[in-house]
């Protein structure tokens, strides 16, 4: 579980933590600091003397959900000398944020396929959430990124996603719009001058107990847009603390992923099975 605090008050984060943990020992708290467990507004920090500002949210993650530090090599799905397609893991970033320019996906996948005389460069072609595993695109040019994200509307995007309850129907169409809400950094479902269309298809594949495993597909790809839609529908994503409530990973995989090549119209289907910890959460 995490906890999640409020700053009501200006100071740095070791101090705020050493505050707010009640019963924690120092070195617990530093230790969650040194593993990559302390997000300060969904960002990881690691820097002891981290300013905080009135109204931040701190949250203090378990241990065993870290952010995936010890990660030195992606599995590659496909690649060729314009893209390259790995099996993202739930808890690392897709590409640099404001507080972590090295332990990510990219940096990762760039050092992995680089060589002494050869340093490959990379353009990431789409994201997905940190906490989100499964199928990531980049491409080896940024002239190909945009070749890809031009043909974009007609890429073919499935999730698995493991949800509180059991929607009725077992299947459906949500057609709601999304608006960001900066301060909290989560979407709002609804009409909105600011809101962009947002459609998500959905069927259940297996019920088990108080959870469902569903397949997701999505018209649009908007932030968050299966975390919102699910909250929004009343079942939310299992251990998103965001929409709903905390748990060991997210329910939520990018299963599959299918565009039209470049250059050549060819389609392209990439798949990445669900990895053993999630299809637990059924468990």
């Amino acid at each position: 579980m995490s906890d999640r605090l409020r700053v009501k008050e200006a100071s740095g984060l070791l101090i705020f933590l050493n505050t707010q943990l009640k019963g924690w020992s120092r070195k617990n708290i530093k230790q969650r600091l040194k593993t990559g467990c302390v997000l300060v507004n969904d960002q990881q920090i690691m820097k002891h003397d981290h300013e905080l500002n009135v109204g931040d949210n701190v949250e203090v993650r378990a241990a065993g959900k870290n952010t995936q530090l010890g990660v030195r090599h992606l599995e590659i799905l496909y690649s060729d000398n314009d893209l390259v397609v790995i099996n993202k893991p739930a808890g690392l970033l897709s590409v640099a944020s404001a507080n972590e320019n090295k332990q990510h996906a990219l940096a990762i996948l760039r050092k992995q396929l680089s060589h002494a005389k050869n340093a490959v460069a990379l353009w990431p072609v789409h994201r997905l959430d940190r906490d989100t595993s499964g199928v990531l695109m980049f491409a080896t040019s940024r002239e190909m990124r945009d070749a890809v994200n031009e043909g974009w509307s007609g890429a073919e995007k499935t999730y698995l996603a493991v949800v509180e309850g059991s929607p009725k129907p077992s299947k459906g169409r949500i057609d709601q719009p999304l608006r960001m809400d900066p301060e909290k950094y989560q979407m709002i479902v609804g009409p909105h001058s600011e809101a962009k269309n947002a459609i998500t298809h959905f069927k259940t594949l297996r019920t088990v107990k108080d959870r469902t495993l569903l397949e997701v597909n999505l018209e649009t790809g908007r932030q968050h847009q299966i975390r919102a839609h699910m909250a929004w529908l009343g079942h939310s994503v299992i251990g998103d603390p965001r929409y709903g409530t905390d748990g060991p990973r997210m329910g939520l995989h990018a299963l599959s992923l299918s565009i039209t090549r470049p250059n050549t119209g060819k389609r392209l289907t990439f798949e990445a099975p669900a990895p053993v910890e999630f299809l637990d959460l059924l468990r």
